[in-house]
């Protein structure tokens, strides 16, 4: 990918735990990471890559997208961005919307009628974090299967496809989430994808992939994106986590399918005007942001292998992309680092009462990350 990206992992082996100062006259003898601290305070947020600013160049790309009425398909830059999008995963079409949740939905909204049933892993997004919408917007029944890390398999949905019988509804879908949010950023092997799609097909089943990461995927797997697009009926994009856009996803597949993805698209509020000022930083994004993503990965496992030897930590979640989960021995030590962190300016997720959760981005540099390892050796 013509990028080389390393931590100097000697600087950091002989860490011992410090006070941090609390005069301005400490500073002046303080160490490298302390000063560092108070350059960044505020200014480290690992709460998700959501929080991304746009980059100077991607602030101009969108200065000078050429522009029109989108609803009317007038918009010459979001036009670009569709097609684009839709050649990258090897798709007839795209279409793009405000955001993933809505990708999502229109893609379950085309794919299902109501009374039909999705099959999903046990913390996917399309369950978990779309406010009900699998039910608010299709009628469709979930069925939630236990995954590894947020991965389910082949075999898994197979079994799980309900019989001809007027007692159950429907099998018709099945979403993946690739990477995995609540797995830790886990990955689908192409394999993996491969037999989905047999299965899938054999069944006369539907498949959609929530790609809100994908790209964190692909940069750290040996597939790229038209092998993706060839295992998945549908597939959501988002360009506003690692890659740095402000606003965006699309959601690809057919010509027929983006016709009634339009209708839906609609019908749910997300028709947009001049549109191409923000598809303009997703096409800047495609373009220029997707290879960097490896840094944030390496940054990932650098702190995640930091924290699987601190005392205070029960566990970390296997680090294959941008996202480190890690587990502390009760909430109360949870609460206790969240809070210690953020007094020194480090934001981070929680995503259960003993679970705290630090996304990498580009908005997080080198430095920030030397600040927040120090920071927890001394916590």
């Amino acid at each position: 990918m013509g990028y080389r990206y390393h931590f100097n992992r000697s600087e950091h082996s002989a860490t011992t735990k410090r006070q941090w100062p609390k005069a301005n006259s400490q500073l002046q003898t303080a160490p490298r990471f302390v000063l560092l601290m108070f350059e960044y305070k505020t200014m480290i947020d690992l709460r998700s890559d959501t929080v991304t600013k746009p980059t100077p160049q991607m602030l101009e790309a969108m200065m000078k997208a050429k522009v029109g009425d989108d609803v009317y398909e007038e918009d010459e830059t979001v036009n670009a961005l569709q097609v684009h999008a839709a050649k990258l995963f090897g798709k007839e079409a795209a279409l793009f919307c405000p955001s993933g949740t809505m990708t999502n939905q229109i893609a379950i909204k085309v794919h299902t009628q109501p009374g039909d049933e999705l099959i999903c892993a046990d913390n996917a997004h399309v369950y978990k974090y779309e406010g009900g919408g699998v039910a608010f917007n299709s009628g469709v029944q979930i069925k939630q299967l236990m995954g590894d890390h947020g991965r389910i398999s082949a075999k898994q949905v197979e079994e799980s496809i309900n019989t001809n019988d007027v007692h159950f509804p429907a099998t018709r879908l099945v979403c993946l989430e690739n990477t995995s949010n609540r797995g830790g950023g886990s990955m689908y092997s192409l394999a993996d994808m491969k037999q989905m799609a047999t299965i899938c097909k054999q069944y006369n089943l539907q498949l959609h992939l929530d790609g809100a990461r994908i790209f964190n995927a692909i940069v750290a797997s040996d597939y790229d994106a038209a092998q993706v697009g060839e295992c998945f009926d549908s597939l959501s994009i988002c360009l506003s986590k690692g890659l740095g856009a402000p606003v965006g996803s699309l959601v690809l597949g057919t010509k027929t399918f983006i016709v009634k993805a339009k209708r839906v698209r609609k019908v749910f509020g997300g028709g947009m005007r001049q549109a191409g000022f923000l598809a303009a930083a997703g096409l800047y994004a495609l373009e220029h942001h997707v290879d960097r993503l490896m840094e944030d990965h390496l940054k990932a496992k650098y702190v995640g292998d930091t924290l699987s030897k601190l005392s205070w930590v029960k566990s970390v979640m296997p680090v294959e992309t941008n996202i480190v989960i890690v587990q502390t021995h009760y909430p109360e030590e949870a609460d206790r680092i969240q809070a210690d962190l953020k007094q020194q300016g480090i934001l981070c997720g929680r995503i259960s009462p003993d679970q705290l959760r630090m996304v990498f981005h580009l908005d997080v540099s080198n430095e920030q990350t030397d600040v927040l390892v120090n920071c927890l050796k001394s916590i």
